[in-house]
């Protein structure tokens, strides 16, 4: 059911190979299992977990480039969107950042056999390092704005209705609507400086 629906949501959007959905199944029966003692999700249906964790992500990973050298996900919870990031985008490096410590652990556990995925269990301020691309998700920006910078060189957020005026410290693209409603939107920005601050 997992497969069919995901593929029936993406279906125009991109094209997954056999192994990607079946990491993906593997990735939301982790969650599920996880979620009944540790609060990862409130999404509850199958259809809305496919919808919001999946193929948003899936959306997102579809605007990043073929090569992007390096990509963070800030706050990244049950690992949304980075991990399916990951998936979709083999040849690039993933760090997920996660500053809970049990949040990290399922991290690390859902990423076991992803060989481009790394996990750092700290606060995103913490970081040294620097990524071509930050990422994120379902994280309110006022609260990653400075990090955000400091950390990537472009960015890309997946929110509900913003305004870029609310959005400072990056130059952004005329958001994208996600396909799945109408209130969710895919936002890509650039530092303006073109280096890390």
């Amino acid at each position: 059911m997992f497969a069919e629906l995901l593929r029936s949501k993406l279906a125009g959007i991109c094209e997954l190979s056999d192994w990607q959905v079946a990491r993906l199944r593997q990735h939301y029966e982790l969650l599920t299992r996880w979620n009944r003692v540790l609060s990862l999700t409130s999404v509850r249906t199958l259809e809305e977990a496919v919808e919001r964790h999946y193929c948003e992500c899936l959306f997102a990973a579809c605007h990043l480039p073929e090569d992007a050298p390096s990509i963070a996900d800030i706050g990244s919870g049950a690992g949304f969107p980075g991990i399916p990031i990951a998936i979709m985008r083999q040849g690039c490096p993933v760090v997920l950042i996660e500053s809970h410590q049990r949040k990290a652990a399922f991290l690390k556990e859902a990423s076991r056999d992803l060989s481009n995925v790394r996990v750092l269990a700290k606060r995103a301020e913490a970081v040294a390092e620097r990524y071509e691309w930050v990422v994120s998700r379902a994280v309110r920006y006022s609260d990653i704005a400075r990090t955000l910078k400091k950390l990537g060189r472009n960015a890309e957020l997946l929110t509900g209705e913003v305004r870029a005026a609310d959005l400072g410290g990056f130059e952004w693209r005329e958001p994208i609507q996600l396909p799945w409603g109408d209130r969710r939107h895919l936002w890509i920005g650039s530092n303006p400086a073109g280096c890390f601050t």
